[in-house]
């Protein structure tokens, strides 16, 4: 990918594009690699980053969700199993399965959710990826040895998906420049253009780095914004009631040693009505999440004092060694949309399916989870087909392999950390990271697991970038310094 040629590709065109997708996380991305898949022409619009939102802050699981199991939503379960398989099959570099273990503390623990992982694997049918089973006492603290065994009576081993969310997100804007999307970042929508009936036929971008307006136009637009699909919907109807409401989610991450294992846990019932997951990840352990309402949808959401007491008081529990906020190496915050027609108090009731809507002529796919992207991206351009009479193939993203990264050497950044100068000269080069946060935080994962060693390795990004982006020592240093403000704030 190479922004600057998609974006004299987008000046050149003189004819309408099939598709604009607006939004780069994983839906949009997701409806940008279906499109193209299909021979469609469509340009994506992102605002920010690719990722930049909710899709770089997840919870790291592919998964069906065993809390809406409890909650009776088999439809939702059923579905993002499912997928939960596809995803597995097309992104194997990216995705993995992963062992959970949920501690069991009594003969009745161990039936219900025995009983109730059990049911999971079968809604998984055919595509079950491990079986579920009951544990001694013995046989679950060899798994987990740093559990906490005080009253444990053992545990229900089973299966699920893990991921690195930002990474698959970036690997599948490949895949579709690859098949022939164009993707922009840091390319905001201002408005929608109508033609003289009232119909939607384009949109106005700011492209953010040199101010330049364009208006281009297309047979069919996606808003594929998440949380921020609201704004777009009353761009096309200015009466446009709202159909999302918020809830953040907060994770916490820690040494690998607090766990020592290479299966995660899964606390299965906590005081806010959620379960808790512990996965190893990236060598570290991410512990989370949280569900709290919020008024509203920000691009860099912050963790708040007591989701972090809780998440370190809850997790505290299971641990021989209880994590206190000393040993937090990076804290970070998602915002969930959640679709709701009315306000809700407590949105871990809230489901986590998705719809679509239609405003005039605006197809808006929003709600949903990670796992579903690939279902929610095909139903939208499978709208947007309808709408605007295109003619299309089939979708094909059920089995359409996801390109994996070109991986190479090169010299560590800091020692307590994966990342090579390599990696960040390939993220400008082929995958469109234009600012230190787009390289730290999402083509590397650096900011998401220690952000003291991400901002020790700032400078040298920075460095490294301005040779490929032809930037000057100014730029470095606003670069530093705008990272260096972000960073601070996933540090307790």
């Amino acid at each position: 990918m190479n922004r600057d040629q998609t974006l004299q590709r987008v000046r050149e065109r003189d004819k309408p594009w099939d598709i604009i997708v607006i939004g780069g996380g994983a839906t949009g991305v997701g409806c940008a690699l279906d499109a193209a898949s299909r021979g469609l022409n469509v340009l994506l619009l992102e605002q920010h980053d690719l990722g930049k939102g909710t899709s770089s802050r997840s919870t790291k699981l592919v998964h069906g969700g065993v809390r809406y199991l409890a909650q009776g939503d088999i439809r939702l379960v059923r579905e993002a199993l499912a997928e939960r398989s596809n995803i597995l099959q097309n992104a194997p570099h990216v995705v993995h399965t992963q062992e959970f273990i949920v501690p069991c503390f009594g003969l009745w623990q161990k039936i219900f959710y025995g009983f109730g992982l059990k049911f999971y694997d079968l809604l998984a049918g055919s595509k079950r990826i491990g079986r579920s089973r009951v544990l001694s006492r013995s046989e679950t603290i060899e798994r987990l040895p740093t559990v906490n065994s005080a009253g444990l009576s053992g545990g229900i081993l089973y299966h699920d998906g893990q991921f690195d969310d930002a990474r698959l997100l970036i690997d599948m804007a490949s895949t579709a420049d690859a098949l022939g999307a164009s993707l922009l970042n840091y390319a905001a929508v201002l408005d929608l253009l109508k033609d003289e009936k009232g119909a939607i036929v384009g949109v106005q971008f700011q492209d953010a780095e040199t101010g330049e307006i364009h208006n281009v136009l297309s047979r069919a637009v996606i808003n594929a914004t998440g949380a921020f699909c609201d704004p777009i919907r009353r761009m096309a109807d200015a009466k446009a009631k709202p159909v999302v409401t918020f809830a953040q989610g907060s994770h916490i991450v820690l040494e690998r040693r607090f766990l020592a294992s290479d299966t995660a846990m899964m606390i299965p019932k906590t005081s806010d009505g959620r379960v808790l997951f512990c996965i190893p990840w990236h060598n570290h352990l991410i512990v989370g999440t949280t569900d709290t309402p919020v008024g509203s949808a920000i691009l860099e959401p912050e963790a708040l004092d007591a989701e972090i007491d809780f998440i370190l008081a809850t997790v505290g529990d299971y641990l021989t060694s209880r994590p206190t906020p000393d040993d937090i190496l990076s804290v970070f915050a998602g915002i969930r949309p959640l679709v709701s027609r009315s306000a809700a108090k407590n949105t871990a009731a809230l489901s986590r399916s998705h719809e679509l809507f239609l405003d005039e002529n605006l197809i808006t796919i929003t709600g949903g989870k990670w796992t579903t992207y690939r279902q929610m991206a095909e139903e939208a351009v499978n709208s947007a087909i309808n709408v605007a009479g295109l003619d299309a193939g089939d979708c094909i993203t059920a089995t359409l392999a996801i390109s994996p990264p070109v991986e190479n050497g090169g010299e560590r950044l800091h020692k307590d950390l994966p990342y090579t100068d390599t990696d960040v000269v390939r993220a400008v080069r082929d995958e469109m990271a234009r600012s230190v946060e787009d390289v730290l935080a999402r083509r590397t994962r650096a900011l998401f697991l220690n952000a003291a060693a991400a901002i020790e390795m700032a400078p040298k990004t920075a460095e490294l970038m301005a040779i490929e982006l032809g930037k000057d020592n100014a730029w470095c240093s606003g670069e530093v310094a705008k990272f260096t403000a972000i960073a601070e704030k996933y540090k307790v």
